[in-house]
């Protein structure tokens, strides 16, 4: 996203810098009409830049806001938005000024085009909360980092906590049993909670309290054996409906055939994308 003034002072970036000398000038100039439209950046799009560098295409939605109250309060709801309150869906009209913004659920692709619209959806960064530490935990955390997820480790054992610190010093670490860090308002819409110890303590009360959340995906590791157990256990113990039980991935991660911590970890955060961006097994 970029945000600029007719003046040229700007604040983001476009394509990473190929494009936004041009774009920026083009914008002083007064070529943008005042209203929403998309410009295209290689593939015969804007003259002179016929092309990209890359060879590949970039789409440009411009959007015009006035310096009023409107722009101001619209603003406002975005950060809101990004700050986990809730999903906002942006229908942006091509022709036309300003924009509907509406809630929205996650698990869809955050933009869709049309010939008439764009639909954009904004909501916080996506969160990752490892409950409890196991070798697949630390990869799985450090590949949510990568893939730029908040990431909090939650585990009341002190010293499993002091070795994560150490190897993922970019992840929060909770020393706080999961279940109630959940419990405490832990997890938004774009929130995945993933149990990986194989500890029935610690993962049975993470899922229990994760399906009273509105967590986008909840898993847990193990077996089909395994979990075939724990899903009774939790309906017979926890009291949870087959609607819940069916919030729950697990076994956890896509079938892959993974073997080692870094194979299942790159198989659940996988899995993770795959429902974020609203996509069935069927579609892979």
């Amino acid at each position: 996203m970029l945000v600029a003034l007719t003046t040229g002072e700007c604040c983001g970036s476009l394509s990473g810098g190929c494009v936004e000398e041009d774009f920026l000038e083009r914008l002083a100039a007064g070529q943008f009409a005042m209203c929403n439209r998309v410009v295209r950046y290689g593939d015969g799009g804007l003259p002179p830049t016929l092309a990209l560098p890359c060879g590949g295409v970039l789409d440009v939605l411009v959007e015009h806001f006035a310096a009023e109250e409107l722009a101001v309060m619209h603003f406002e709801m975005l950060e809101k938005a990004l700050l986990g309150h809730g999903m906002l869906n942006r229908t942006v009209p091509l022709g036309e000024h300003g924009c509907r913004v509406e809630r929205c659920e996650i698990n869809g692709p955050r933009v869709v085009q049309s010939p008439a619209k764009v639909d954009i959806q904004i909501g916080p960064a996506k969160r990752l909360i490892v409950a409890g530490v196991s070798p697949v935990a630390e990869f799985c955390a450090q590949f949510a980092i990568a893939l730029g997820f908040e990431v909090i480790v939650c585990d009341p054992r002190p010293e499993q906590l002091s070795a994560t610190s150490r190897l993922i010093p970019q992840a929060k670490v909770q020393e706080v049993l999961p279940a109630l860090f959940i419990a405490q308002g832990g997890c938004h819409a774009s929130t995945a909670v993933v149990a990986l110890t194989h500890d029935p303590r610690l993962d049975d009360l993470t899922l229990m309290e994760s399906v009273r959340t509105n967590a986008f995906y909840i898993g847990a590791m193990g077996s089909a054996r395994t979990s075939t157990k724990r899903m009774e256990r939790l309906r017979r113990i926890g009291g949870l409906t087959e609607g819940d039980i069916g919030r729950i991935h697990a076994p956890i991660g896509l079938r892959l055939g993974s073997k080692t911590p870094a194979e299942i970890a790159m198989s659940v955060m996988a899995d993770i994308l795959r429902v974020g961006n609203g996509l069935q097994r069927s579609m892979l």
